[in-house]
């Protein structure tokens, strides 16, 4: 039986860690939920309408979540000037952080279009190969917005201040269902865009953020000890440099991940609409539910990088154990959800019955690997809070590159070279059975390196 004192102290430390993380949720739900209307409203405009913006989410998705973590460097380094007491190097740091988030940004913008240039070498109907080239060229122009955004949110959060991101999120949303709804189904005299009315409302939702948390910044007080932008500073390579360092593992990690998801799309591809949309459509939910164990290992990053920089170890790893369990928790509960409920949730998508049955097979093979999924995210952001970056980099990609990926092609396309290929391609079922290997070996991994970097910075003090 757990002692009264041990109860309480790990009560104590949950409801710290929840009050920092609840508001980060509610933002990033409101972030995806942008996505979950994007695809839901270009799903009843046509299936085809539906492909095209799976495709160019695609490319979206990939770029914008690998920005965010090359941006997110900013989080442990602000958070442990926090946790020192010492906020005079603040400024310094979130204004060098904002112009490597600019030049990141711009790097994305062209990468995008690059990419874009693959869909007029797929299989594709024309219809579907326009939309999904212009929808990535539209949305490519709100990516230095984007990773400057992604800077003043880390520094928002690591000096504990969630709330405003909440509230900025909850107001995008509303943005992006409105403008979504003008443009989509062209109401109130506005052109009817079809999907790519989609990709403007990413647009607009995304410069609203940037421009709606400089706002409120400027104006709210606790953010005067460290504002950043009360004067101009050109760029300091040293710091950049720095920057770049501890950030781009943390972005390569991020896009070995995602990477693994928006290639199934493209692979797929040749199986036509119903495949790709039933995959959009299961990814989409998947990543709404991922926000939850997402919004855990961002506070929880805060919460350790904060206990380190104040010279106490221990107490960082017992913060990062208990964020692991708190999210092995919830993902037990969405897990059985999930099963249980994947006709009900594919048919809030769409009413296509083939898209319908397929979805809720993707889904309980989503189910499965909740465990490791919450697992896998909890602990690399309680990693980062010690700022090792590099090593949980590796572990991503041999989980995704060497194991998820081939097993994925082989199993989702049945290449005749391979011998062990089943006898008819799985198509996107293949794919997510190797996404539950990948995921499972990633977990397993970064639960053993969280012990032995908490176990290190013990002896080193």
């Amino acid at each position: 039986m757990r002692h009264p004192a041990q109860r309480s102290r790990l009560t104590t430390e949950l409801r710290s860690l929840w009050q920092l993380a609840w508001p980060i949720l509610v933002g990033q739900l409101a972030y995806v939920g942008m996505a979950v209307v994007d695809v839901a409203m270009a799903g009843h405009a046509s299936a085809q309408d539906l492909a095209g913006v799976s495709l160019g989410v695609s490319i979206w998705n990939i770029l914008s979540i690998t920005m965010m973590g090359v941006t997110m460097a900013v989080n442990p380094m602000v958070a442990h000037e926090v946790g020192s007491g010492d906020l005079s190097r603040v400024p310094h740091l979130v204004r060098q952080a904002l112009w490597k988030a600019l030049a990141v940004g711009l790097l994305a913008a062209a990468a995008a279009n690059l990419a874009a240039q693959l869909f007029q070498h797929m299989t594709l109907e024309p219809y579907v190969r326009d939309l999904a080239t212009d929808f990535v060229w539209i949305t490519s122009l709100s990516m230095p917005l984007f990773a400057c955004y992604r800077v003043l949110y880390g520094y928002s959060t690591s000096i504990n201040q969630t709330r405003p991101l909440m509230v900025i999120a909850l107001l995008s949303l509303g943005l992006n269902i409105m403008v979504n709804s003008l443009l989509v189904f062209g109401t109130l005299g506005f052109p009817r865009l079809g999907g790519l009315g989609c990709a403007w409302a990413t647009l607009a939702t995304v410069a609203f953020n940037l421009l709606a948390l400089l706002w409120w910044m400027q104006r709210a007080s606790p953010y005067r000890a460290t504002w950043p932008l009360d004067r101009f500073e050109a760029p300091h390579w040293p710091q950049i440099r720095s920057l770049f360092k501890l950030g781009l593992p943390i972005g390569i990690t991020y896009f070995a991940e995602t990477s693994a998801f928006g290639l199934i799309a493209l692979l797929i591809a040749e199986f036509g609409s119903t495949q790709m949309a039933a995959h959009q459509i299961a990814l989409n939910f998947t990543s709404l539910v991922f926000m939850v164990p997402l919004s855990l290992g961002l506070a929880l990053l805060t919460r350790v990088g904060q206990s380190l920089g104040a010279g106490e170890p221990v107490l960082a790893r017992y913060q990062a154990w208990v964020g692991v369990a708190l999210g092995l928790a919830f993902a037990v509960a969405s897990a059985t959800l999930m099963a249980v409920f994947s006709q009900s949730i594919a048919r809030a998508y769409t009413g296509d019955t083939a898209v319908i049955a397929l979805t809720a097979q993707l889904l309980l093979l989503a189910a499965i690997f909740q465990l490791s999924d919450a697992t896998q995210v909890v602990a690399s952001c309680a990693i980062r809070g010690y700022k090792v970056t590099r090593a949980p980099m590796v572990i991503h990609l041999t989980a995704f590159w060497v194991f998820s990926l081939p097993l994925g092609y082989v199993l989702g396309l049945a290449p005749a070279w391979a011998p062990w290929a089943p006898a008819q391609a799985m198509a996107a079922q293949g794919f997510w059975i190797a996404l539950v290997l990948g995921l499972t070996i990633a977990a397993l991994g970064l639960t053993a390196l969280l012990r032995q970097v908490a176990r290190s910075r013990l002896v080193s003090h």
